[in-house]
């Protein structure tokens, strides 16, 4: 393996690289000395957090431009990509497709071919549950049947197949990552979750708590769970940053394939999120029964057993308080 010669470690593309888990991933492969080259077109990404807590600079460029990709690689000593970015809201994806087929799928073929064409032969692949659809159990295990019920789903699915195609015809490797809900922020407050709009459970309620916004929505109080709200299984970012880190050295010391969920392991409904900001922040927060949105399964809790035993990871912030806590310390410092 060649190595980076200035701190005798590997460089690695991240795309989506100035995105919320992006950021946090590339802090945590810093702090190990990898060199990172960050890609990201910055439709949903934050430039100023790269630049002010990361110090890197961003090339401001779209994965499906393969000039500029051909670029990086003739001109950098890559060894491996760690590929976040993408098209990331269900809700979206179902009255949009077409983004998400040509940004997700079209946009990684592009990738995966100027890898290729660079004898770049690792990826790390930022999947997702949503490639599950209706759980047929819960919790849910890396062989549980895939079968999305909504366009970002089918299109993570279908580049976790292109992955695969990519291994037996090229010699292609891989960590997949199917996480669960990303949540949470950086413990320190350096970083944190900020969308413009924001379509995330636990940010809007924060935004509530601030009187950013008036009301959060309810879709749905008539599932079949304890309270009538959907229940999801939330990971903190640093939690999944951290197996990303974990993900991307034993894909380079081992060159072995795997596939692997990100879990917490847990279930919260959409009220247990309400009522932990509520006791967090101190505040209270008005709500709005709305109706089911197209493409939510009622439970979506997953197992993560196969990546504890493998690569020893086990999340470090489990509890929701922590979760929610950390999330509040950002939320204060970026939009007070």
């Amino acid at each position: 393996m060649s190595l980076n010669k200035k701190n005798n470690q590997p460089t690695i593309l991240v795309t989506g690289g100035a995105g919320y888990i992006g950021t946090q991933t590339i802090l945590n492969l810093q702090q190990k000395g990898y060199k990172i080259i960050i890609l990201d077109n910055l439709s949903t990404g934050n430039k100023d957090i790269v630049q002010n807590v990361l110090k890197l600079s961003c090339i401001d460029g779209d994965v499906g431009d393969r000039q500029l990709l051909n670029h990086i690689f003739q001109n950098n000593q890559v060894q491996a990509v760690i590929h976040f970015a993408a098209s990331a809201y269900v809700g979206e994806s179902i009255h949009n497709p077409i983004k998400y087929y040509r940004n997700n799928v079209a946009n990684t073929l592009t990738l995966l071919e100027a890898m290729l064409t660079a004898n770049v032969k690792n990826i790390v692949f930022s999947s997702t549950c949503a490639t599950y659809g209706i759980p047929l159990e819960i919790p849910i295990k890396e062989n549980h049947p895939q079968n999305p019920i909504n366009p970002y789903g089918a299109s993570k699915l279908a580049i976790e197949r292109m992955i695969k195609d990519f291994e037996i015809a090229y010699g292609l490797r891989f960590i997949i990552f199917r996480y669960f809900n990303a949540a949470g922020a950086d413990p320190n407050g350096h970083l944190g979750e900020d969308h413009q709009p924001e379509p995330h459970l636990i940010p809007l309620v924060l935004l509530a708590a601030l009187g950013k916004i008036a009301k959060i929505d309810i879709y749905g109080s008539d599932y079949s769970t304890p309270d009538g709200t959907c229940i999801r299984d939330y990971i903190h970012v640093q939690d999944i940053a951290i197996a990303h880190v974990l993900g991307l050295e034993y894909l380079l010391t081992n060159q072995t394939s795997k596939i692997f969920n990100l879990s917490n392991g847990q279930g919260f409904s959409v009220w247990d999120i309400i009522k932990t900001v509520q006791d967090v922040t101190h505040s209270t927060i008005s709500v709005n029964q709305s109706p089911r949105r197209l493409g939510d399964p009622a439970i979506l809790v997953g197992n993560s057993e196969q990546v504890t035993q493998v690569l020893g990871w086990r999340p470090k912030y489990p509890e929701l308080q922590q979760i929610i806590s950390h999330a509040w310390q950002w939320h204060q410092k970026r939009h007070s």
